[in-house]
Parts: structure tokens; C-alpha cells; sequence
């Protein structure tokens, strides 16, 4: 909420500037209202990721996730393991805090009773967190992207798997290269006697997962899938965990509340509640655009930025301009919209603007120790800052696409 607070703020302080300039409360109201019209289909999208995180919790939907990926956890292969789990549940759920509150926070658990590196294994959650972050069909940032951009989801997708193959595979490497080396204790934590407290683990609660991944391969529209996978969802609640209609109410719009205090640490949470603050930095954060172009206040930074793009590549001037907002802004989100606000002249293809966005704004955040991309995971976990110096497949994006890039500027 401190966010929000902060971004409305900031609004109003670029209103007062506009009224300097002779704007009228009459140009004020219709900026609003054409920044909110912008990201109208996305805030009901998230309206719709808020209820679907809620069902699957109270279905035991992640919880059965989690405990069958935990059992795949060894010694050998926990960095690994660490990694590509954090990548499933990530990109099966779509929210990196709802992995770093679950997955990321289990196995950064089961790390310090094995007594491997708190910051190691950190890099490797965090690296995973933000593969399902970037290019998961439920990702509030990839849903975002495409909104600004103009273009569709799943043809972006397409191209974040394809941009992405080569750093994940070498974050692969490398991660297991680091765990054959590490001296483990070679103690694991008992998912399903956690679990079992509040749920009843079958695999029939995966269900709603499947089918949000079929329809995904599919290309169904997003809240189609959405929807089909919450109304698989309910009979589960009803059926298998013997959950009453009020609950599971209550878990759809205010989140899931377990009993158990120990399973409540990891997996209370979900529900449309838990997409106002984001609803809200994004309604406002939209607003932002029309008034930097009505005051024209970004023009002689759009000018250096543009000088930067010329003498390297567009995608390294965007990245840097991601940097700077992100480090001024602290939150993912406004800096989608405002690098894309800035840095859009570079490219008219809007599928590679929507690639460089997804492999800048989105992931810069998320290395930034005091933005809430990061600071919010790395807490949740209890990991230290300096975490983000191993956070090897964020860090391989990076560098991968700047090399391209110039590489690419080269050859023209």
C-alpha cells in the first residue's frame, strides 16, 4: 500500500506541474481517464489471477505441487533442483512473491538444514522465481507488456522461450556444476506431513494446473483459461479438500487463511485482495504516460536516450533507461510503462519492442536490491542481499541480449 501511496503521489505532483502549464481540470480528467482505458482489460485479468490463486491454494493445488517436486530434491542436484523447481511453480502460478513465499521459501529452508550458502541458494530461487516472472501465460508483468506494447501474449511468449534458451541452459550447467561441489548434510524437509495438516494431498488437485497449461498450448484467450481452471477448481475444493461455499468465497476475493499457523507461513495468501496494490500501481502508473506527454517533461531524456541507442543498440539504451527507473522508481511495474514510454520510437516492430521490454524492464527490477521485485523475495526467504551477484540465468538474459544486440548493430 506504501507503493501506491508513493506512485499517487508522485501523480499529483506531475498534475501540479501541468497546471503550471495551463492545462485545465477538464485536459486532467480526460488524461485520467485515457491512461485507465489503456490497462482496463488487463486490471480484469488480474482480477482473475487474484481468484485463481486463491482457489489453488484452497484446492491444494500448490500444495501438492510442492510436495511431489519437493521429493525430487537430493544433495547432489539441490542447486539444480533448486532452480528448475522455483522455474515449474513459477511459471505454473505466474507471481514470483507467491513462489518466493512457497517454493522459494522451502528451499531455502531445506538449503540451511543441508548448510549450503544461504546466497547461493538464494541466486538459484531468485533465478527461477523470475523464469515463470518473465514468460509464464499468468504473469502479471508478461500480461502487462503485452498491454503496453500492443501485442499478444502468447506470440511474446513464443519469443521469450526462444531469447531465453541459451542462459537457461547454461544457468542450468552451472548450477549443477555448483551443487556436485557442495558438502550437503543430506537432510530434507517432510512436505506431506507439513501439508497434511490442512489438506488432503491427491492427485487430482492438479487438475486446475493442467488444464490452465493445455488451454495455454492452445492459445486459448488467457481468461478463458483462467476461468476453466478456477471452475475446475471449485468441485475440488467441495469435493476433495471439504471446503463449504464460504470458504472457498473467502479465498477467491480475500485470500486463503489455513489454520494450521506452520502451513499459514508458506501458504496463506491469494484472492482478489492480493492484486489491489498492483491493480493500483498500474492504474496509476498508466495515468503517468499521458501526462509526460502532455507536459512534454521526458522529451530531453528521450533525446539522450536516443543518442545512447545510436552508438550501441536500442536494446542496450532501453536497458539502461531500465536501470534508472528502476532504481529511482523501486517497482516493476511503473518501470514496464515508463521505459516503454520512453524507449517505444526505438523499434517498430512491436513483438521485438515487447522482447526487449520482457528482457529488461521486467528483469532489472528484480536485481535491484531496494525495489520490491527484489527486496520482497529476498526477505521472504531470509537470504542476504548479495544474492543477486549469483542470480546466473537473470544475469545470462542480460548480458545475452546485449551481446546480441550489438552484434546485430554490427552487422547492419
Amino acid at each position: 500500500m506504501v507503493w501506491v501511496i508513493l506512485c499517487a503521489l508522485g501523480l499529483f505532483l506531475f498534475i501540479s506541474y501541468a497546471r503550471l502549464s495551463d492545462a485545465s481540470f477538464k485536459e486532467f480528467g480526460t488524461m485520467v481517464i485515457k491512461g485507465c482505458k489503456t490497462v482496463t482489460n488487463i486490471i480484469f485479468t488480474f482480477v482473475f489471477i487474484g481468484v485463481l490463486t486463491g482457489i489453488w491454494r484452497e484446492a491444494g493445488t500448490i500444495p501438492v505441487i510442492i510436495c511431489y517436486a519437493s521429493k525430487l530434491i537430493r544433495p547432489s542436484v539441490f542447486l539444480l533442483m533448486t532452480f528448475l523447481l522455483n522455474s515449474m511453480v513459477s511459471f505454473l502460478t505466474g507471481t514470483g512473491f507467491g513462489t518466493a513465499a512457497t517454493m522459494g521459501v522451502i528451499c531455502a529452508e531445506m538449503g540451511r538444514t543441508m548448510g549450503v550458502n544461504p546466497m547461493i541458494t538464494g541466486g538459484a530461487a531468485m533465478s527461477g522465481i523470475f523464469f515463470g516472472d518473465r514468460c509464464s501465460p499468468v504473469s502479471t508483468s508478461a500480461m502487462l507488456v503485452a498491454a503496453v506494447t500492443d501485442t499478444n501474449l502468447y506470440d511474446n511468449l513464443k519469443n521469450m522461450v526462444k531469447s531465453a534458451a541459451v542462459p537457461f541452459t547454461l544457468s542450468c550447467i552451472i548450477y549443477g556444476v555448483m551443487g556436485f561441489f557442495l558438502s550437503t548434510k543430506g537432510i530434507t524437509m517432510d512436505m506431506d506431513a507439513v501439508f497434511a495438516k490442512e489438506f488432503v494431498i491427491r492427485p487430482i488437485s492438479l487438475i486446475p494446473a493442467i488444464v490452465i497449461l493445455v488451454l495455454s498450448v492452445c492459445k486459448v484467450p488467457v481468461r478463458i483459461a483462467m476461468a476453466a481452471s478456477i471452475l475446475t477448481g471449485v468441485p475440488i475444493c467441495m469435493v476433495v479438500q471439504g471446503d463449504g461455499v464460504m470458504r472457498i468465497l473467502h479465498s477467491a476475493v480475500l485470500g486463503f487463511a489455513p489454520v494450521d499457523q506452520e502451513v499459514a507461513k508458506i501458504m496463506s495468501g491469494g484472492g482478489i485482495i492480493s492484486m489491489m496494490k498492483v491493480i493500483g500501481i498500474v492504474l496509476i502508473s498508466a495515468c503517468y504516460t499521458e501526462f509526460f506527454g502532455r507536459t512534454g517533461i521526458l522529451v530531453g531524456l528521450q533525446k539522450l536516450i536516443e543518442k545512447v541507442a545510436h552508438k550501441t543498440s536500442a536494446y542496450i539504451a532501453e536497458l539502461l533507461t531500465t536501470y534508472l527507473i528502476g532504481a529511482m522508481s523501486c517497482n516493476q511495474s511503473l518501470t514496464i510503462i515508463l521505459t516503454n514510454q520512453l524507449c517505444r520510437g526505438f523499434n517498430d516492430d512491436k513483438e521485438q519492442r515487447a522482447l526487449d521490454l520482457e528482457d529488461s524492464s521486467v528483469i532489472v527490477p528484480a536485481i535491484i536490491p531496494w525495489s520490491i521485485a527484489c527486496s520482497v523475495p529476498l526477505s521472504v526467504m531470509r537470504v542476504p542481499n548479495t544474492t543477486v551477484f549469483v542470480t546466473f540465468y537473470l544475469i545470462l538474459i542480460l548480458l545475452w541480449r546485449s551481446v546480441r544486440s550489438l552484434y546485430t548493430k554490427k552487422r547492419m
